[in-house]
């Protein structure tokens, strides 16, 4: 930190009778002055509460600063240190815990800021956020233009949006409000707030899940098998928005994904691809920003969808990105004709954007594979790679085909070989040696564990399963403790088709403590339809 006069050891004043005033430039000291509403210095103080990612500040209300400045509850702050500038939003408190003259930080405001306990803070108002203005015409029908999107996109980045103002600007983009054009202006305004990574392959494969469906954890599978073959493929993935896991949470479970630029850079220069979080190696920040509010608001819309996903495909370098489209009554995508729609106007925005996009869209009626959870998804990763006798089929299956279409994309077998080849890479053990090379590249491998509590939901009756509710089966896997709690979430064990038996497990809720377990059954009893059982 630079020496300044926010690393001065001095008190500033704030209504105590026994507090100097703190001392500016060109007075004397001891000689009384005011400080001016540009700006007061407080004392940093860690609260020790985690935020997330959002900024958060605290002051007593009886403190004159309060007071003289109109500080109150949700007021937005800029705190400033050295030459680091962050946006807190204010929270007021009452009690002696916090001293007047100290200005309290959430842990996210405190690692931001990069600031010790004790040292000196400048605190002031945050300027008013002008890009506001295009957000409130966009309301009212008034199109983005991509100037008016990159000061937006930028100010979201820089973290001068509250949590209110992002909601507002989300809704904007829901319900098919945003034309081609402006997904695609918002989708450079993304990649501009964060880096973008160049390789010296000329084809960089990718691939992507609008979501939607529980379990579906083909891409540590798919990377193991087309990285395996020769095709360099960077994969940085998102945590969990709408879902019990993200690809990044279930990877975690098996090895660190936390990887900033260089060391992505250095895995994959290694061994050809990793399985990374993407919000860690910086590509796209703005989105992740996006995605901490989306996931509360349970809302992932379409215009949003597409620009975050091209997003990061662009900033990690991809030239062919495979986009996995499920489709089912209770997936993101809802009917055939819905899908057919997404994917041509995904693949026009794609192709304005300099990426050739594929769309791979496929039943979405159920689970694929067993594992609904980070560790349990990660425990169906493994048996697919390790070629086990209990590994789920339908995740293998999809797996090698998703694989297969890639290893066509990037030139590395005929179209119509990809599948043979990609199952025949499992089945000889490569993709599973491979897949342990990624993990051990990128900080060494470990083993998922299931939940320590468990509980059957069981059939109430015989008969064949009919339907199943994925959001509600998600839900279930949710409020069991995932995606926060690893090894928590739900085993399917049934499958559409099949015919059960009375008291036969339809599915196994997994939690880390006895009263998630028992909140997440409760759920499930009050909704007997998630798994629907008709009589045979």
């Amino acid at each position: 930190m630079s020496d300044d006069i926010e690393k001065t050891p001095q008190v500033a004043t704030f209504g105590s009778a026994n507090s100097p005033a703190p001392h500016h430039a060109g007075q004397a000291v001891g000689e009384s002055a005011t400080v001016p509403l540009t700006g007061r210095r407080l004392r940093a103080h860690s609260v020790q509460v985690d935020t997330l990612r959002e900024a958060v500040a605290y002051l007593r209300r009886d403190s004159q600063i309060c007071r003289s400045e109109g500080f109150a509850a949700q007021t937005r702050l800029q705190l400033e240190y050295g030459d680091v500038v962050v946006v807190a939003t204010l929270q007021t408190v009452t009690g002696d815990w916090l001293e007047l003259d100290e200005i309290g930080l959430s842990e996210a405001a405190l690692l931001a800021l990069d600031v010790a306990e004790g040292e000196w803070v400048r605190v002031r108002h945050m300027p008013p956020v002008e890009s506001f203005r295009h957000v409130r015409g966009r309301m009212f029908g008034e199109a983005f233009t991509p100037a008016a999107l990159d000061e937006v996109v930028a100010d979201i980045a820089a973290g001068r949006y509250s949590p209110i103002q992002i909601s507002a600007f989300l809704t904007t983009c829901t319900g098919n409000r945003l034309s081609d054009d402006e997904i695609i202006s918002l989708t450079r305004a993304m990649v501009a707030t964060g880096k973008t990574l160049r390789w010296q392959a000329e084809c960089i494969v990718d691939k992507h899940s609008v979501g939607g469906l529980p379990g579906n954890r083909t891409t540590p599978i798919v990377v193991a098998i087309v990285t395996s073959q020769g095709l360099v493929m960077p994969k940085t993935s998102s945590r969990a928005i709408t879902s019990p896991a993200g690809t990044a949470d279930t990877m975690e479970t098996m090895a660190p994904v936390d990887l900033g630029l260089e060391d992505m850079r250095r895995v994959v220069n290694a061994v050809g691809g990793c399985v990374v979080f993407g919000g860690a190696a910086g590509l796209s920040p703005a989105d992740d920003t996006l995605i901490q509010v989306e996931r509360p608001l349970d809302l992932d819309s379409e215009a949003q969808m597409m620009a975050s996903i091209l997003s990061k495909k662009l900033a990690a370098g991809s030239t062919h990105v495979l986009i996995d489209v499920p489709v089912g009554l209770t997936a993101k995508i809802r009917s055939r004709d819905a899908s057919a729609l997404f994917s041509k106007r995904l693949q026009t925005i794609g192709h304005a954007l300099g990426l050739d996009i594929s769309t791979y869209v496929c039943q979405g009626d159920q689970p694929v594979g067993r594992g609904i959870g980070p560790s349990l998804e990660a425990r169906d990763v493994l048996s697919v790679l390790q070629n086990r006798s209990y590994a789920p089929a339908d995740l293998l299956n999809k797996s090698v085909e998703i694989a297969g279409r890639l290893l066509e994309m990037g030139g590395k077998v005929p179209p119509g070989d990809g599948e043979a080849c990609a199952r025949a890479v499992v089945s000889n053990g490569l993709a599973w040696q491979q897949f342990q090379r990624i993990c051990e590249a990128q900080g060494g491998m470990r083993e998922p564990l299931a939940g320590r509590h468990s509980k059957p939901v069981t059939a109430r009756h015989g008969g064949v399963v009919m339907a199943v509710d994925n959001r509600h089966l998600a839900r279930v896997a949710k409020l069991a403790g995932a995606p926060a709690a690893a090894r928590a979430g739900v085993v399917y064990e049934v499958s559409i088709g099949k015919p059960v038996v009375s008291g036969q497990p339809l599915f196994t809720i997994y939690a880390e403590s006895q009263g998630e377990l028992d909140y997440a059954y409760e759920y499930a009893c009050r909704f007997p339809a998630i798994v629907a059982v008709g009589e045979s």
